[in-house]
């Protein structure tokens, strides 16, 4: 069985984040940029899955500029056996991702493919959901757990009651969540090894997808900071002033 890992070059979660002066955007000139922390999540199940022989093959995906190859050779130096990059310089919107995608899907037919359940740059959570909307395949999101059993995918997710287990039929699409492993680090060999690895580089207009943003971003600002406390020497006071800021009558 095949497994594809979507994977996004993101800005490094240790980074914080800066909107640029004219509020079109963040700031990503000269910025430490990394893998995605839920796709790391996702190349480390596949990974897992191979080596428990539930797996033959983890093919990574990313699709963005020509910089996102040090994305996909990170997941190749996790154990990953090959990559494929799509290159556009538009960043593409998660409706343009999904039908990429699927077009990947169609073409390589995995057993399974696992996204992480989101990008930390714009917390869409959307991929994952139209990808199998698109494929027509059964999803399980949220995955705490994944196990294979025959032509089945059994998945824990995380609700907001707790938890539920639900039972794919393969193939099928499965998003992660921080608690289903804890990525491996690299190694030094295999980060040498990754540089041998195949690595096909295509465009969205090979697989017929246009790319171009269907929505425009108005205005980008930092949240506001908070103002200081303010210390109440008693209950009466304090219900003065919530009273003046009309929290309470």
């Amino acid at each position: 069985m095949k497994v594809l890992v979507p994977v996004k070059r993101v800005i490094d979660y240790n980074v914080k984040p800066r909107v640029k002066a004219d509020g079109t955007g963040v700031d990503l000139a000269n910025v430490k940029m990394s893998m995605n922390p839920f796709d790391e999540i996702a190349v480390e199940e596949a990974i897992r899955l191979r080596e428990k022989g539930a797996a033959t093959e983890v093919i990574a995906v990313s699709i963005g500029e020509q910089k996102a190859q040090e994305t996909l050779r990170t997941a190749l130096a996790m154990g990953a056996d090959r990559a494929i990059l799509v290159v556009t310089d538009e960043m593409p919107e998660p409706l343009a991702v999904a039908k990429i995608l699927k077009a990947i899907v169609d073409e390589e037919q995995p057993g399974l493919v696992i996204l992480g359940k989101q990008a930390i740059d714009d917390d869409s959570n959307q991929v994952g959901q139209m990808l199998a909307a698109l494929t027509e395949r059964p999803q399980g999101t949220f995955a705490s757990k994944i196990e294979i059993d025959g032509d089945s995918v059994k998945v824990t997710r995380e609700v907001d009651g707790g938890l539920e287990t639900v039972s794919l039929k393969s193939p099928a699409i499965v998003t992660t969540d921080l608690r289903l492993n804890e990525p491996r680090y690299a190694s030094l060999p295999n980060i040498m090894k990754a540089k041998s690895k195949p690595m096909a580089q295509k465009t969205a207009a090979d697989y017929g997808v246009d790319v171009t943003p269907r929505l425009t971003v108005v205005k980008v600002e930092e949240p506001a900071k908070r103002s200081a406390g303010v210390k109440v020497a008693d209950v009466d006071e304090l219900i003065g002033k919530l009273k003046v800021l009309g929290v309470v009558e």
